[in-house]
């Protein structure tokens, strides 16, 4: 057993606080805090965690290095950026707040999924997709069309921590429920870093901005930068929506042989070209290696070292694009160190793991064994970071030269938002929620139209005084571009 992890106290952080500690740890320019406003203080989401701060400051901080990059494109000073409290909060929850033909999305979680009565405790699955819906029916033996309640059955055989680890060796997703203390001794905790974004560079290049993005008065921070992004649900692809709004070229890529998401690739897909790509076959790989020549970043979000074993590894391409340099991008469940750091996970199973749905419970006081944040608040301020990350890896490849590797992970941004302390008591839970687009405001609303039918949807929360934020492309069929870059 592990020794009890120390939480750094960020209980006095407010939203400027948190964007300041991390701009500062990134080692950015302080005078750019200057032009950074952050509007409002309401009370925003039934829940006893910071989500709220979280969001503002993630946001703020995606959009200031935009500004930044802005900045230093047009050798002018950092132009004043805005967050709004509650838009960014509603923002934190835009892939259920939009309407397709009038139509709210439906449900992205499985027929499986939700808390289960263990032999010692409880279990969280996750099944959004087919093959982790099947796989959890044949690691508890049971049959192809089995039901809840013979899966019930199974579950309440097994230890907890059993399921969990015959989950992962299984290549599927269940998480044993634990609180704070039971957490706090596992050998995962001490492996994730106090700090959430971390950034290194891994190889030498030229110093200055790529080539495409050497012009001046562009309308987007971003334009001219190219981004290849592998990605499903939530998280890596928010990062590459975010770099989108800002003027980025980003190419989606998906496989003909993994399932998907539509309801959640409506909302992230906004602003992105998509084509699809077989690695598995010899074109496949030549048609990406054309485009990896014209990339800046590749964003991944893939089980840990999937891409790598296809020679696609961050110091590979380092290596690869010595000559110009390139950012690579890594989101993952559990951070590049420690026992589970090859592990799959998502946010509802990282909030079960690691204690934040037990202490969430005991706040709300219900009698509840566990409650989930109201939002998936782990992928969204993952997503938003692993922006940030990206665009102040850019920043210093423009100052410093080099390739850059990023990597986020949404039990990093778990023992963040931990760090920042819980509100007491229930008076928090009384906070307005926002469940459907009728309950956000006409004013953080857009409607376009799509490929399949007009779209309202969440725009995006930060303004750029002077510069342009939105995105150029709405959701269409995966595979719809063409695999080139504009």
């Amino acid at each position: 057993m592990s020794p009890s992890v120390n939480y750094p106290d960020r209980s006095a952080f407010s939203a400027k606080d948190t964007v300041e500690y991390i701009w500062n740890g990134l080692g950015l320019p302080k005078e750019s805090l200057q032009s950074l406003r952050l509007s409002g203080d309401e009370l925003c989401l039934p829940s006893s965690f910071k989500i709220a701060d979280l969001a503002q400051a993630s946001i703020g901080i995606s959009a200031l290095l935009a500004a930044q990059i802005h900045a230093l494109r047009n050798v002018s000073p950092t132009p004043v950026v805005t967050v709004p409290r509650r838009h960014a909060v509603i923002e934190y929850k835009s892939e259920r707040l939009y309407t397709l033909n009038g139509q709210p999305p439906l449900s992205t979680w499985g027929p499986l999924s939700g808390l289960y009565k263990s032999l010692d405790g409880y279990v969280r699955v996750h099944d959004s997709f087919s093959n982790h819906h099947y796989g959890v029916k044949a690691l508890l033996g049971c049959a192809p069309d089995a039901d809840r309640p013979d899966v019930e059955s199974k579950v309440a055989t097994w230890r907890s921590e059993d399921l969990e680890s015959a989950a992962f060796d299984a290549n599927i997703v269940i998480s044993a429920l634990r609180n704070y203390k039971e957490w706090d001794v596992h050998p995962q905790a001490s492996a994730i870093s106090n700090f959430p974004i971390l950034l290194r560079k891994i190889g030498d290049a030229p110093v200055g901005l790529p080539q495409e993005m050497r012009t001046e008065n562009a309308d987007k921070s971003l334009r001219g930068l190219r981004v290849i992004e592998f990605s499903r649900v939530i998280a890596a692809p928010l990062s590459g929506r975010t770099l989108a709004a800002h003027g980025a070229d980003v190419l989606w890529v998906t496989s003909p042989n993994l399932p998907d998401l539509p309801v959640l690739d409506r909302d992230t897909g906004r602003g992105k070209r998509t084509i699809q790509i077989d690695l598995k076959t010899e074109d496949g790989s030549k048609e990406l290696s054309q485009l990896l020549e014209g990339a800046h970043v590749v964003i991944q979000g893939y089980r840990p070292g999937s891409l790598a074993s296809r020679g696609l590894s961050p110091d590979a391409l380092a290596q690869r694009f010595s000559h110009r340099g390139i950012i690579c991008a890594n989101l993952s469940a559990y951070g590049p160190a420690g026992p589970w750091a090859d592990k799959r996970g998502f946010d509802s199973l990282v909030q079960t793991c690691s204690g934040m749905n037990i202490s969430e419970a005991e706040h709300f006081g219900a009698g509840e064994p566990a409650r989930p944040m109201p939002c998936q608040a782990l992928d969204h301020t993952a997503g938003y970071f692993l922006a940030s990350g990206i665009e102040a890896a850019l920043y210093k490849q423009a100052t410093e030269g080099g390739s850059w590797q990023v990597d986020v992970s949404l039990a990093g941004v778990m023992k963040y938002l931990r760090s920042l302390g819980q509100f007491e008591g229930r008076n928090d839970f009384h906070a307005q929620d926002y469940k459907c687009a009728a309950d956000v405001p006409e004013e953080y609303l857009e409607t376009k139209p799509t490929a399949f039918g007009e779209m309202t949807a969440v725009r995006h929360s930060a303004s750029i005084q002077g510069v342009e934020i939105g995105w150029d492309f709405m959701p269409k069929p995966l595979g719809s571009d063409h695999k080139k870059w504009l």
